[in-house]
C-alpha cells in the first residue's frame, strides 16, 4: 500500500500500472494482482495510506498540550516535506484533483474525505484555542473557516512549489502561516 501511494503520487493515476507498483514494492506482479484486482483498488489503498499517515501525524501532534503548537507542528511537518511537494505536489491534493477529472466520477469523494479529515482536525484545534478575533466567532473567525484558511494555505503553497519547482516557496509561505497562527489572539 505504501508503494501504491508513492507511485501514484509520483506518476499519477492514469500513468501508473500495477507493474509499476510491483516494481516499487519489489514483489512479483502477480502478488499485486492477487491483492488488487483493479487500479481503483490500488487508489483506495493509496488513500488508506494517506489517511494512516494523517492519523499518525495528528496523533503525534495531539500529544502537544497547546492547540496552537499542534497547528504550528502541522505547518512545520508540511514544510518538512517541501522537496517532495516541489517535485510532485501534495500527495492527497494532487490525487483529489486528478480523481475529480475522471469521467466515471469515482473515488474523488474518497480523496475529499481525507482532506475533510484534516480540516476537521484543524477546526478542533481552533475550537480548543478559543475564540479568536471579534467576539461571536462569526465569519472569518469561525473555527471551520480558520481551518479552511490553514489547509488552503498549505494546498496553495504546495501547488506553487510544485508548479515552479521551488521548495523555497514552502519555507516562505510556511513561515507566513506560522506568523498568522501566532497573530490569532484568544479572547478567553
Amino acid at each position: 500500500m505504501a508503494a501504491a501511494a508513492r507511485v501514484l503520487h509520483e506518476q499519477g493515476v492514469e500513468r501508473t500500472t500495477l507493474a509499476d507498483i510491483a516494481r516499487e514494492a519489489d514483489v512479483p506482479v502477480g502478488n499485486v494482482y492477487y491483492y488488487f484486482k483493479t487500479k481503483d483498488e490500488l487508489v483506495r489503498a493509496a488513500l488508506s495510506e494517506h489517511t494512516a499517515y494523517l492519523d499518525e501525524l495528528t496523533g503525534r501532534l495531539d500529544l502537544l498540550p497547546d492547540p496552537r503548537d499542534r497547528l504550528k507542528g502541522l505547518v512545520e511537518a508540511w514544510v518538512g516535506q517541501r522537496e517532495v511537494a516541489a517535485r510532485y505536489g501534495c500527495p492527497t491534493g494532487t490525487l483529489a484533483a486528478e480523481l475529480g477529472k475522471r469521467a466515471d466520477g469515482t473515488l474523488d469523494s474518497e480523496a475529499g474525505a481525507v482532506i475533510r479529515r484534516l480540516l476537521d482536525w484543524a477546526a478542533r484545534q481552533f475550537r480548543e484555542l478559543g475564540p479568536a478575533g471579534p467576539q461571536g466567532r462569526q465569519g472569518p473567525w469561525d473555527p471551520d473557516d480558520l481551518a479552511l484558511t490553514l489547509v488552503a494555505g498549505y494546498q496553495g503553497m504546495s501547488l506553487l512549489a510544485h508548479a515552479l519547482r521551488d521548495p523555497e516557496i514552502m519555507n516562505r509561505e510556511g513561515a507566513r502561516l506560522l506568523d498568522w497562527l501566532d497573530s490569532l489572539d484568544s479572547l478567553d
